[in-house]
C-alpha cells in the first residue's frame, strides 16, 4: 500500500511541529491539513497521525479511511468457514502460548491507539512468564529506562496518550525498554532493524524479547517490495521462529461498512483469536506474507463519549469540574505527578467545545497534574488530583 512507502517522507514533514505542542484543536488539524498541497492519500495519513497523537481515536480511523475504506464482499463459502470457528480471548491464547517462545512481535496501525492499549494490557503477563526486554519501533533513544516515562523526545508516535501509558507501563512492570529503528527505506530498513535486535539480544541475554512494530514489519514469508520483512529477516539471524501477532487486518473501521466481514461474523466484545475443530488457529487467506495469529478486535462502544476499551478494573472516569474552565474551547490534559515539567506524555487528553461538551477523563490510580490549555495553547488552569 502507498502508505509503507510514504511514512518516512510523513514523519519529515509533522517532526518540524514544535516539541512543545504536538497536542492539536480538531479545527488546527483540519486548517493544517487543508493547507497542504501534497496528495488527499497524504493529507488523509497526516490528519490521522494527528488525531491519534492528540487523543482523537474516532476521526483518526475517520481520516484514515478517507482514502483506504473500502467495502468488503462475503463469499458464500467463507461465510460457511467463518461459521465453524469458535472464538478463544486473545489475551490468554498468546500468554498460553508465550511460556514456549522466546521471542513475540506484535504490531499495531499507527493510527489506532487501541492496539497499544491491548498490548498493554499483556505486559504484566508476558514478564511473569520471563519476559524482560521490550523494542520499540518509534523509540529515538533508550534515556527512558532511567527517566522511567516517555517524554516528548522519546519517539514520535510514542507521544499519543496509549502509547505513553504503554511504555510507562512496561518500565513500572521491569521491562528494558530499547529502539531498534534503522535508515532506510524498504529492503534495507527491514534489515537494519532486524540487525539492530539481534546486536541488542546479543548483548543482553537475561530474558525473552517482546518486539512492538507497525504493520507488516512483524509479518513473516515473503514480501512483494522486502523479500523478507524485519521478523523473518530476524528469525534468519536469530535461528528462533518469532511468535508474531497482527492486530491491524481485523480491527474495525470508521464505518461498519468498511470492516472486514470476518468482525461481522464474529460480533466479539473483546479481542479474540479463532480457532477450528481441530484447535489450529485462524491466520488469514495469505499464505505468502502471514503472522502466527491475527487479532480479531471488537467494534468500539462508547461509554460517556469515550471509547469503551479504555476502561479496566484499574481505570476510572474523572469529570471535570466545569467552573475549571474559562474558555472555550479547551485542551484538558491529565499527566502524572511532576511529568508535565519534564515534557511527560499526557496519560489521557480531551477536547471540550462548550460546557455541554464531554468532561470525562480516564486515569488510572495515581496523582495527576491536570492542565487546561486555551485555543492559543496557553495554560489557563492547572490543579492536582488524586484518582483513588
Amino acid at each position: 500500500m502507498k502508505f509503507f512507502s510514504s511514512l518516512a517522507l510523513l514523519l519529515l514533514s509533522i517532526a518540524s511541529y514544535s516539541q512543545e505542542n504536538p497536542y492539536w484543536f480538531t479545527d488546527d488539524i483540519k486548517k493544517k491539513v487543508a493547507d497542504s498541497t501534497q496528495s488527499q492519500s497524504w493529507r488523509s495519513q497526516m490528519a490521522a497521525t494527528y488525531y491519534s497523537i492528540s487523543g482523537q481515536y474516532k476521526p483518526a480511523l475517520e481520516s484514515w479511511d478517507m482514502t483506504f475504506g473500502r467495502v468488503k464482499k462475503l463469499s458464500v463459502t467463507d461465510s460457511l468457514k467463518f461459521t465453524k470457528l469458535n472464538p478463544v480471548k486473545a489475551k490468554d491464547y498468546i500468554l498460553e502460548k508465550a511460556v514456549h517462545e522466546q521471542i513475540v512481535i506484535i504490531n499495531e496501525a499507527h493510527h489506532n491507539a487501541s492496539h497499544r492499549n491491548f498490548a498493554s494490557s499483556l505486559l504484566q503477563g508476558l514478564y511473569d512468564r520471563g519476559y524482560r526486554y521490550l523494542g520499540i519501533e518509534t523509540l529515538a533513544n533508550d534515556s527512558l529506562n532511567s527517566e522511567k516515562f516517555a517524554t516528548l523526545s522519546s519517539g514520535y508516535y510514542s507521544k499519543e496518550p496509549e502509547f505513553g501509558n504503554f511504555i510507562y507501563n512496561a518500565l513500572k512492570i521491569g521491562f528494558t525498554l530499547f529502539p531498534y529503528e534503522a535508515e532506510g527505506n524498504n529492503k534495507e530498513r527491514e534489515i537494519g532493524e532486524a540487525q539492530n535486535i539481534f546486536n541488542f539480544m546479543q548483548k543482553n541475554k537475561d530474558g525473552k524479547y517482546l518486539i512492538y512494530c507497525g504493520y507488516q514489519h512483524a509479518y513473516e514469508g515473503i514480501h512483494k517490495s522486502w523479500e523478507k520483512t524485519m521478523a523473518g529477516r530476524l528469525s534468519d539471524l536469530t535461528g528462533i521462529n518469532p511468535f508474531t501477532i497482527d492486530q491491524t487486518q481485523f480491527s474495525e473501521k470508521s464505518n461498519l461498512k468498511y470492516n472486514e466481514p470476518l468482525l461481522r461474523l464474529v460480533r466479539n466484545t473483546v479481542p479474540v483469536v479463532l480457532k477450528d475443530e481441530n484447535q489450529g488457529i485462524y491466520n488469514g487467506e495469505d499464505k505468502d506474507l502471514y503472522t502466527d495469529i491475527k487479532i480479531i478486535h471488537p467494534v468500539t462502544q462508547y461509554s460517556k463519549g469515550r471509547p469503551d476499551w479504555m476502561l479496566n478494573k484499574n481505570r476510572k472516569f474523572y469529570k471535570i469540574p466545569v467552573s475549571k474552565v474559562s474558555s472555550y474551547p479547551a485542551l484538558v490534559l491529565a499527566y502524572r505527578k511532576g511529568e508535565f515539567e519534564k515534557e511527560g506524555i499526557p496519560a489521557d487528553i480531551i477536547e471540550i467545545n462548550t460546557s455541554k461538551d464531554n468532561l470525562f477523563l480516564i486515569l488510572d490510580k495515581g496523582i495527576y497534574d491536570i492542565v487546561i490549555k486555551d485555543k492559543e495553547y496557553k495554560v489557563i488552569n492547572r490543579f492536582e488530583k488524586t484518582i483513588k
